[in-house]
């Protein structure tokens, strides 16, 4: 039974911090605990009230910290524990909350642990899967969702291990009740340090299939069925919720091909095993399966994919809102238009953030950043793409301008550019030369000059968030969509308690004649939280402009 009445978690409003590419505090390049700390006013001053860290731990940087080498300390080009604390203890004094990631599906193979399982008869040796080949064959045809076969020989040990990701992320053995008891002490150690929480990556990968048997053969991530919603993982998510039942502290999880459907068997309120749940569903409306595979946007698509969401899950479950993270390109140039670029941010942050969820926002998201493009595919820094890339000209046979489109297009380095603070040398990121390069933009694009801009995007994500946590149909609203089948609109209402919302979103600059659906008068609504100035109403109606982004609000 949990200790502790942990519903607030429904009314926070998280930034993501991408640390290395956040703010430099110490000139070396790359972002740090000082640079975080030299910015805590001006996420209070954004309105949120929780900031998620993507990795912090020592890491090779094989995935850029989703490779942990120890899970109970800072990476020293981060900082050390002792600055945590003070970032730590800072946000709190600014009422904003701090949630870890939690990465245990894999470690790095620079890990002691994974050191130590070399050795055969060490206990180390069965907190991974380690396993005798076929012959010269690895143990099964799982592929990894990284980079070619999901299995790497070791010829001294003459086995080989599992590495469902990159070849330097080995997966983690948790049907070992010694891995689990490990997870729970790292858990422990962070929530007794005052965290607030974790967000929890690929956890629904962490109980695989016994035996590891033969997957069916897709080009890749092979054998996925083998160990996504594994046999255990209900099983051993429950036991991890005991720990954090004791605490005062929320969980959020993060899972590839996760349905509404699914996802209830982890989050639903009745007997939960995480709080929130991250899914893909309305991110796929231009790719199939990764956001490397490419297709026009499909406005209906990703319609679908949030009211789905909000329709299976309202009473039951909790949602988790969000359009941009570390892993998936900057949504301006996805589902907006760079050439609308204010009018565009303003109503993709419209239309999420008014569902009914927790929303999350990324880092630069609030200032409305772009993607950026660089010279060749050896300039990124992203392993995925670099392995999609090699997939599709090597074995696809696509040409290298298609394959190279489709990566600039795609690549999760978009989201890891510097962010942009001033127009002054590095967008204010560094005094060093950055770790990645700037978006040239950066002169155009940046906080300060938003911050100047009373119809900037940043102003208006301030207006939003301050609605959200202020207003109660905002918070606790259902949801019901309108204009379903419109693939140039996304209509939605939220009621409680008897007042209404009416969210209007064009996604084309073309002019869409627009009449408020039955039992609407806009005339009597207030026009909040619009992209132009003027929200004029003709005949319960309007022509909408490029983007446009109304808020009708009915007390």
């Amino acid at each position: 039974m949990a200790k502790f009445d942990n519903s607030w978690y429904k009314e926070l409003v998280v930034y993501q911090i991408w640390p290395r590419s956040f703010c430099d505090g110490n000139g070396d390049g790359i972002g740090d605990l000082e640079g975080v700390l030299s910015k805590l006013d001006y996420l209070k001053d954004l309105g949120i009230n929780c900031i998620w860290f993507s990795p912090l731990y020592p890491s090779p940087n094989a995935d850029f910290g989703y490779d942990i080498a120890d899970y109970k300390n800072i990476h020293p080009e981060y900082g050390d524990l002792d600055l945590f604390k003070k970032v730590l203890d800072e946000a709190h004094k600014r009422g904003i909350k701090v949630v870890m990631d939690l990465v245990v599906n894999h470690t790095s193979d620079e890990h002691e642990w994974f050191k130590k399982s070399h050795d055969k008869n060490s206990p180390y040796h069965d907190y991974y899967f380690w396993r005798k080949g076929k012959g010269k064959r690895p143990p099964n045809n799982w592929l990894s969702c990284f980079e070619g076969k999901a299995w790497e020989y070791d010829k001294g040990l003459n086995e080989w291990y599992l590495h469902v990701f990159a070849t330097k992320q080995p997966d983690l053995n948790h049907d070992n009740p010694q891995v689990r008891q490990e997870v729970k002490d790292i858990m422990r150690f962070w929530l007794d340090m005052g965290v607030d929480g974790f967000r929890e990556d690929v956890i629904t990968f962490i109980s695989k299939k016994e035996g590891l048997p033969n997957g069916i053969p897709l080009p890749t991530a092979a054998g996925i069925e083998n160990y996504m919603d594994g046999p255990h993982i209900h099983e051993y998510l429950s036991e991890y919720r005991e720990v954090t039942d004791e605490y005062d502290c929320f969980t959020v999880g993060e899972a590839p091909l996760m349905t509404p459907k699914k996802a209830l068997k982890y989050i639903n309120e009745d007997k939960k095993e995480l709080d929130l749940m991250f899914h893909f569903q309305h991110i796929d409306a231009d790719a199939f399966l990764i956001d490397y595979i490419q297709r026009p946007f499909n406005l209906k698509r990703m319609k679908g994919g949030f009211s789905r969401w909000q329709e299976q899950l309202n009473g039951k479950a909790w949602n988790t809102l969000y359009i941009e993270n570390h892993d998936h390109p900057r949504i301006i140039s996805r589902y907006g238009s760079e050439k609308y670029r204010t009018e565009s941010g303003k109503m993709l942050a419209n239309m999420y953030i008014l569902q009914q969820g927790t929303p999350f926002i990324y880092q630069g998201q609030e200032i409305g950043m772009l993607n950026t493009k660089l010279d060749s595919i050896d300039d990124y820094a992203d392993v995925f793409v670099k392995n999609n890339y090699k997939v599709f000209t090597e074995k696809v046979h696509m040409s290298k301008k298609k394959a190279w489109e489709w990566a600039v297009k795609s690549t999760r380095d978009n989201a890891r550019t510097p962010v942009q603070w001033d127009a002054s040398e590095n967008a204010g990121f560094t005094t060093g030369t950055p770790w990645f390069p700037v978006n040239v933009n950066y002169p155009e694009i940046n906080a300060e000059k938003e911050l100047a801009d009373p119809d900037s995007i940043l102003n208006h994500y301030k207006a939003l968030i301050k609605f959200k946590k202020e207003n109660e149909v905002a918070k606790w609203g259902d949801f019901k969509e309108h204009y379903k089948n419109s693939d140039k609109l996304f209509v939605y209402e939220r009621n409680y308690n008897g007042k209404r919302l009416l969210v209007i979103n064009s996604f084309t600059e073309e002019n869409v004649a627009f009449e408020a659906p039955k039992g609407f008068d806009l005339e009597k609504g207030k026009p909040i939280l619009c992209n132009y100035k003027n929200p004029t109403v003709q005949g319960n109606g309007f022509k909408t402009r490029p983007y446009e982004t109304r808020v009708y609000y009915f007390e």
